[in-house]
């Protein structure tokens, strides 16, 4: 049996397949030890069964935003040791004299130079000699490090120097993680700082997956472990803990997967994803007539530069566990300080400080008789109690809860306009797709706030990250940096063939076997930046017009009779996922009478009104509800405002309009 799991700040999500439907399992996160959660799903599903396991983890992502990863030893070129420091040339506010200085993991005491010298051709101008291998080993024993991270310049074109400093501080016992395979491109300074991310994770995740994987196979019978990466893809434990610098996305990665696959099926091509969970908001843009969710090489990850491929999502403090508070000047904040999973918010009986969650459950939107399938207490009382005392000036409990939901959805306004209005994308041609805990709650708000006029709530919304991870690719990324002008594009076969080659025997590896998809990184000679274009085998020329089209649809114009460059070639290894499609129902003409269960307030634009509560796992697809309306659920709840009207799909969706929208 394959199973996905995906640990989130407040719930883990447990997906699986049971006889062609899928089943969804929520309980709460363990943050202290996060495999505490897992093992207790996969017990829970499967005890003692064979499970091919999947797994989405914030292991990564926690580690750089907490600052807890490892102390990192970072060896280069002798003479570039603070290039790790001083960061790029560009800053990102120019005219800001007080703009902090550019994140860096490794102190001055922990940064060692190595006498030596490569071209940027390959030519080995200096090698380091036994000597002096000697002394840098002595020098990192000396320093404490738990991991060390090499990266020599030019390393790229010729990692013979690399591979020699590497094995001599093997001898230390320590992690080490080397340019040449983390990332062999050019631009040092992303190269460098790539690595050194991948040794901060190193040992935390190496603790962490391999405490799992010995676990899984200890109690069910040899099973399997994968991880997500950030790019949207699965690769095998062995791999993520060798690499961690590729899963620090890993669980949001899960939900764009999901998220395309849900609404390709509903016919929705241009999505705008809109994924909230406990601790967090991650929103991003796909439209599959451009080939889907956008691939970006450029992350910035708790301020440290990252650049192998992740999906370009945008990440912003806005969850249902994020904490309000008024500042020194009476102004109401929420975020990003989260509750988590312990103590949790105020209605789940442990927390004491007012969440997102607490102010939708005080405004009648969550149903305690129906929460996690009445799995866990909420206490109105408690909350009521707390909220009263924290409210500050505001007169009453609602209009303070009011005043949390204003201010959090604000910020999931600005975290769409980021990936939408700021990058040339008029949200009112896309589809919101709305997922996570608390997406549903909160969907209709944002539409309406960026006049998106549908609406999109697939079926298990709070659980579509696992469901992403359940159905994704195994997936391995190749690149090599070749610099070449646009003439040569003849002698970039030997360069894929090698590619390929070390993809197909990896995958073999794992008992896979992929396609191979082939693109390279082109720009105008001179140019600073470079586009990724589809590589034709056939007529490589076609790859240049298809440059010049997308460098006219990126930035406006283009210019054919200008010589190319062809940076990287880079090669992507795929084998398709657990072939799966929704069950379609037949649909006929209703009202969800049948699935409603209750009448009772809810709080709208200031005050309490009489709304229907239905349960979304008795409607059927054809029925049509007229907001105000609560729809209830194992993994969410849709909240319906007045002159919002959902259709349930054949796919079992809620499909959602606005009267104003259509008038």
């Amino acid at each position: 049996m394959r199973v996905a799991i995906d640990t989130g700040g407040t719930f883990t999500d447990c997906v699986y397949l049971a006889k062609g439907e899928l089943r969804v399992l929520k309980l709460f996160s363990t943050p202290a030890d996060p495999a505490q959660a897992v093992l207790e799903g996969l017990k829970r599903i499967g005890a003692g069964q064979a499970l091919d396991v999947r797994h989405g983890t914030t292991v990564g992502t926690n580690t750089m935003l907490e600052r807890t990863g490892a102390r990192v030893a970072f060896v280069t070129t002798a003479g570039f040791e603070d290039t790790i420091a001083i960061g790029r040339q560009t800053r990102s506010r120019l005219y800001d004299w007080f703009a902090p200085l550019p994140v860096c993991l490794i102190p001055r005491d922990l940064r060692f130079g190595i006498p030596e010298r490569v071209s940027a051709e390959g030519e080995i101008l200096r090698a380091p000699t036994d000597e002096e291998l000697a002394a840098l080993v002595e020098g990192v024993e000396r320093s404490g490090a738990e991991a060390v991270a090499i990266s020599l310049l030019f390393s790229f074109a010729n990692p013979e120097t690399e591979r020699r400093v590497e094995a001599a501080l093997n001898i230390l016992g320590l992690p080490v993680s080397v340019s040449h395979r983390v990332l062999p491109e050019f631009r040092e300074y992303e190269r460098a700082s790539t690595t050194v991310v991948n040794a901060y994770l190193a040992p935390r995740i190496q603790r962490y997956l391999g405490h799992l994987v010995e676990q899984v196979s200890d109690q069910h019978s040899g099973g399997r472990v994968d991880v997500m990466q950030s790019s949207g893809g699965i690769i095998a434990a062995r791999v993520a803990a060798r690499e961690p610098v590729r899963t620090v996305l890993s669980g949001p990665a899960g939900g764009v997967v999901g998220a395309s696959r849900v609404a390709g099926w509903a016919g929705f091509e241009r999505i705008i994803g809109f994924d909230m969970g406990g601790t967090s908001t991650d929103v991003f843009l796909a439209d599959e007539a451009v080939g889907g969710a956008r691939l970006t090489r450029e992350s910035v990850v708790a301020g440290v530069p990252i650049g192998v491929p992740m999906l370009d999502i945008h990440t912003a403090g806005a969850g249902g566990g994020s904490v309000a508070r008024f500042d020194v000047g009476g102004m109401l904040r929420v975020g990003p300080e989260s509750a988590g999973a312990d103590p949790g918010p105020i209605c789940f009986g442990r927390g004491n400080k007012p969440t997102v969650t607490d102010a939708n459950f005080v405004l009648g939107r969550l149903d305690p008789e129906t929460f996690l399938g009445g799995g866990v207490h909420l206490d109105c009382e408690r909350t009521e109690r707390i909220l009263r005392a924290e409210r500050g000036s505001l007169a009453t409990v609602e209009e303070f809860a009011e005043g949390i939901l204003r201010v959090v959805e604000s910020e999931m306004e600005k975290a769409i306009r980021v990936i939408s209005v700021e990058r040339g994308h008029d949200p009112r041609q896309f589809t919101l797709v709305a997922f996570g805990g608390g997406g549903p709650l909160h969907a209709c708000s944002l539409a309406r706030a960026l006049r998106i006029p549908t609406v999109l709530i697939p079926a298990m919304p709070g659980a579509l990250s696992a469901v992403g991870i359940l159905l994704a690719d195994t997936v391995r990324d190749y690149s090599r940096t070749v610099m070449l002008p646009g003439n040569a594009m003849d002698t970039l076969a030997d360069g894929f063939a090698e590619l390929e080659e070390r993809g197909r025997a990896e995958f073999a590896a794992e008992g896979f076997r992929g396609t191979a998809q082939r693109t390279v990184d082109m720009r105008y000679r001179r140019q600073g930046y470079e586009l990724n274009v589809h590589w034709d085998d056939e007529s490589p020329q076609r790859t240049v017009e298809a440059f010049h089209q997308l460098h006219q649809q990126r930035y406006g114009f283009s210019d054919s009779a200008r010589p190319v460059e062809i940076v990287n070639i880079r090669l992507r290894m795929v084998a398709p996922g657990e072939p799966y499609t929704p069950r379609q129902r037949k649909s006929l003409p209703g009202d969800g009478s049948a699935a409603r269960y209750a009448e009772r307030p809810v709080f709208f634009d200031g005050s309490f009104v009489s709304t229907r509560f239905y349960r979304r796992d008795a409607l059927h697809p054809g029925d049509v509800l007229q907001g105000p309306a609560m729809i209830t659920e194992y993994t969410s709840a849709t909240v319906l405002p007045p002159g919002a009207i959902a259709h349930v799909d054949r796919f079992g969706n809620l499909v959602i309009s606005f009267q104003e929208a259509s008038a």
